[in-house]
């Protein structure tokens, strides 16, 4: 996927106000509009300069894109940061177009999920309530086994007097519930956008996602752990301490186990209303022949063991 530069796109700096961005659209929109213009490539210069605009034009999507820093070349390979959105509260720009596939892989990358769709948007009114505001944070699963209290950066966009996008911060305390999952939400009541005149502030809505761990891995309510085992483990059985969100446990290996076997600890996954299970995945490690011993220790198992793990190939051999 390759980075697009949407200030170069309409020609601007990336400290021009809101204005320069509408003004600047408006002329190149005349310049390139396929109906009217005799540019080559009019059409494709056209689709970039309206891909640009949607996220320039927007104070959330603007501020999200800052985010992504200004040391990008336009045609440069590309990946989002891991979790570049965290923490970034919005209340949901939307899609001008009608058609989102009129956009590159880029912007769907960034902004073509339900995290910049339309939400929330508040009441109109001289006594209007404010719109709800939507962030997503990043928690570790220890947290959702146990409960917590966290404080959170969150950050959102707002125009100065010059007309540019900024963004301010705020720290919030929050609670976390036991149990919760990715991609439910905490709602906080009146932490979203102020109402006007008696009106009631709006809610903020976050949305909970896992932070990468180094031994789980989770679907859903239920969670994975890949554990090594030794051949003879695997093959005669045995008993091994295994590590679980909750502490240690007692494991019993059958005997005769094979390579990815899934051993299940019932009830043991997210303590959500519904209880997710605890999954042990077993990954057979091959001790290396790297001494004389145990070359022979490898030599005499293929002398006196009859296994032919490609058996079942039998039949495609030519």
């Amino acid at each position: 996927m390759q980075y697009k530069d949407y200030y170069k796109v309409m020609g601007l700096s990336r400290e021009a106000s809101q204005d320069e961005i509408k003004r600047a659209y408006r002329k190149l929109a005349r310049k390139y509009h396929p109906d009217v213009s005799k540019e080559k490539d009019a059409e494709a210069k056209f689709k970039e300069l309206g891909e640009a605009y949607e996220v320039l034009k927007d104070p959330e999507k603007r501020a999200a894109y800052n985010q992504l820093g200004a040391d990008w070349k336009a045609g440069q390979d590309f990946r989002p940061p891991p979790n570049w959105n965290e923490g970034f509260e919005f209340k949901g720009g939307g899609f001008t177009s009608d058609n989102a596939e009129a956009y590159s892989d880029f912007f769907e990358q960034l902004f073509g999920s339900a995290a910049f769709s339309s939400v929330g948007r508040g009441q109109h009114g001289v006594h209007a309530r404010g719109q709800d505001s939507h962030a997503k944070i990043h928690i570790d699963l220890e947290d959702s086994f146990h409960g917590a209290t966290r404080n959170i950066s969150l950050s959102a966009p707002e125009i100065n007097a010059q007309g540019q996008v900024q963004v301010k911060h705020r720290n919030l305390n929050i609670k976390i519930p036991k149990g919760i999952k990715a991609g439910q939400h905490i709602r906080l009541a009146g932490q979203g956008s102020s109402g006007t005149g008696s009106g009631q502030s709006g809610d903020l809505f976050l949305e909970i996602a896992f932070n990468n761990h180094p031994l789980y891995r989770v679907l859903e309510t239920d969670v994975y752990l890949d554990l090594p085992v030794t051949p003879w483990e695997a093959a005669l059985g045995a008993k091994i301490k295994v590590p679980t969100p909750e502490g240690s446990v007692d494991l019993k290996i059958p005997s005769n186990s094979r390579q990815g076997s899934k051993l299940r600890l019932t009830g043991r996954g997210i303590p959500a209303p519904a209880p997710g299970d605890f999954y042990v995945v077993l990954q057979i490690a091959l001790p290396q022949a790297n001494t004389e011993q145990a070359k022979a220790v490898y030599q005499k198992m293929h002398e006196e063991l009859d296994f032919n793990p490609r058996q079942a190939l039998g039949a495609y051999y030519q």
